[in-house]
């Protein structure tokens, strides 16, 4: 299935199914911005509703490339009671040039990459998504995408190293800071879109939940995408309902004897 700009559907292979056109870009909502008509992603996961059947979506970037048993192993994770799964892409080196080297990739184990660029949920959370004026293509989309699952799903998954999904290029960030594009994302963000998801967040299921404390906060304070902010947040949280724990439980204690 497919939803594209009016000036695109030519281009488009004919079986695929065409949902309706998108009506703007990134162009209309930022004057700022030029050149580039970068969709947004919340325009996109709204031709969802246009879809008669299908109970996860899957959204990625371009560049990924899915393994031949992905879809069977999301199957697996989704019947072990997940609404979302996050996973995270392996990177092989760029001297790959021609699809009958496929066989060589999937078998490439390749190296680790921190980021997120593959995002499953069940269609239960599209509507509670909070993506503002964020455009596809430009960084803070994936950081966007994965705190509104963090927020919103029930039993989200994260799968670091899993050899799923892989990407051509060994590069981990790209130079951004003179681009327009990536100020306008950050921006969103920040003052739109974490605001409003805050809140939800539990430390439980966020990355890195299962490590002990100090190797948790190290990983949170180096991993591009997450924010020590939130961490610290949230492991304040956790430490105060803690000791509230442990205070009422001597106060009913101490009343027994």
């Amino acid at each position: 299935m497919t939803t594209q700009y009016e000036e695109d559907r030519e281009i488009i292979p004919s079986q695929f199914t065409v949902l309706s056109n998108l009506e703007r870009s990134v162009l209309d909502v930022d004057a700022t911005l030029t050149k580039r008509k970068l969709p947004l992603i919340g325009d996109i996961l709204q031709k969802l509703h246009e879809v008669e059947n299908g109970d996860y979506y899957i959204f990625t970037n371009v560049d990924i490339c899915v393994q031949p048993f992905f879809y069977d192993t999301l199957q697996t994770f989704i019947a072990q009671g997940h609404d979302a799964i996050i996973i995270n892409r392996r990177r092989l080196r760029d001297d790959y040039k021609s699809v009958e080297e496929l066989p060589l990739m999937y078998a490439d184990r390749g190296k680790s990459h921190p980021g997120f660029d593959c995002f499953v949920f069940h269609k239960s959370l599209l509507d509670r998504f909070i993506f503002d004026e964020i455009c596809v293509g430009i960084s803070f989309l994936e950081v966007s995408f994965i705190h509104n699952l963090l927020a919103f799903a029930k039993n989200p998954l994260y799968v670091p190293d899993a050899q799923l999904t892989f990407h051509i290029g060994m590069d981990v960030l790209v130079p951004r800071k003179q681009n327009p594009f990536y100020w306008h994302n950050r921006k969103a963000y920040f003052e739109h879109i974490e605001p409003q998801l805050k809140a939800n967040f539990d430390l439980k299921k966020f990355p890195y939940a299962e490590e002990k404390v100090v190797i948790r906060a190290l990983k949170h304070a180096l991993n591009p995408s997450l924010f020590t902010k939130n961490y610290l947040r949230m492991e304040s949280r956790n430490l105060r309902r803690s000791w509230k724990e442990k205070l009422d439980e001597w106060r009913w204690d101490f009343l027994q004897k």
